[in-house]
This record gives structure tokens, C-alpha cells and sequence, in this order.
């Protein structure tokens, strides 16, 4: 649907071929995070670590969800318009943006902490897999805010 200047209203909401990019990009850099964070290593030793695991476990399964929804929005050619799916779609992108933002910070700032002051404590390659973690976790937010804001537009212009 073309607005009157010419752009496209809602290229990157929910039914568009934009969010299925967005999506499968959240669940690729979430997925990541996650076998990072907790393959081979004892996250579970500080809570920083075991939130950025709970909150990258909601976001794989509802980005997948909305994926699947998005692929058969662009197959079928029919983008969802229920404003009432819309808005909690809205809701669930931005309650999990925060989230997500909050987590991949908290555990950059423990990787930090640790690799000031427990040096010897934090092996490279334990900290080195904490940091590629905390890395893809805000690769995840930046596509999860960015979902966030494109739903939102849309919505507004309904």
C-alpha cells in the first residue's frame, strides 16, 4: 500500500517481506547469543548471564512465531492489517526490545568486571565466548527495536 508521498506504509511491519528480514535476523543473532552464552561455559555462575539466556530464549521463539507469519503473509500476498493483532505485536516487540537491551548490557558490563578485576578468574576463552554473547545479544536488540519502530509507525497509521 502507497501512501500519498510515495512510500511504502509498513515495509518493515509485520506481513512484509522487510520484517521477515528483521525477523529471521532477530532469531539468528538471538540463537547465537545464546549458544555462546551457555555451550561449554558456567553462565549460570552470575545473574547477568543467566537473564541474557532467559530473555534470548523468549525472543527465538516469538521472532520465529512472527517469521512464520511473515512467510506466509508474502507468499499468500495478504498483509496482516488486524489492528488488534498489530498492537500486541507492538506491545511484544518493544516489551522484548527492552529486555534484550537491558540484558545484552548487564552482561557487558559483568564481562568488563570481570576481565578488569577477576582476570585470572575469566579464561580467554571463557570471556572471549562471554563477549561474542553480549555482542549478539545487542545485534538482536538493534533488529527487535528496529521491528519495534516499524510496527509502531504502522500502527499509528492505521
Amino acid at each position: 500500500m502507497e501512501n500519498g508521498d510515495g512510500s511504502v506504509a509498513g515495509a518493515g511491519a509485520v506481513g512484509s517481506a522487510g520484517s521477515l528480514g528483521l525477523r529471521v535476523g532477530q532469531a539468528v543473532f538471538s540463537s547465537a547469543s545464546l549458544l555462546f552464552m551457555s555451550v561449554g561455559v558456567e553462565f549460570f555462575s552470575y545473574t547477568a548471564f543467566c537473564f541474557l539466556v532467559t530473555i534470548m530464549g523468549l525472543v527465538i521463539p516469538w521472532s520465529c512465531t512472527l517469521a512464520m507469519i511473515d512467510v506466509y503473509s508474502v507468499v499468500v500476498g495478504c498483509p496482516l492489517r488486524v489492528p488488534g493483532v498489530m498492537v500486541i505485536v507492538v506491545v511484544g516487540d518493544w516489551v522484548l526490545s527492552i529486555l534484550s537491551f537491558a540484558a545484552a548490557c548487564s552482561s557487558a558490563a559483568v564481562i568488563d568486571l570481570l576481565l578488569q578485576f577477576h582476570g585470572s578468574q575469566c579464561s580467554p576463552r571463557f570471556c572471549g565466548r562471554y563477549q561474542l554473547s553480549a555482542m549478539m545479544a545487542f545485534l538482536s536488540w538493534f533488529l527487535t527495536a528496529a521491528s519495534a519502530i516499524f510496527n509502531f509507525r504502522f500502527v499509528a497509521s492505521l
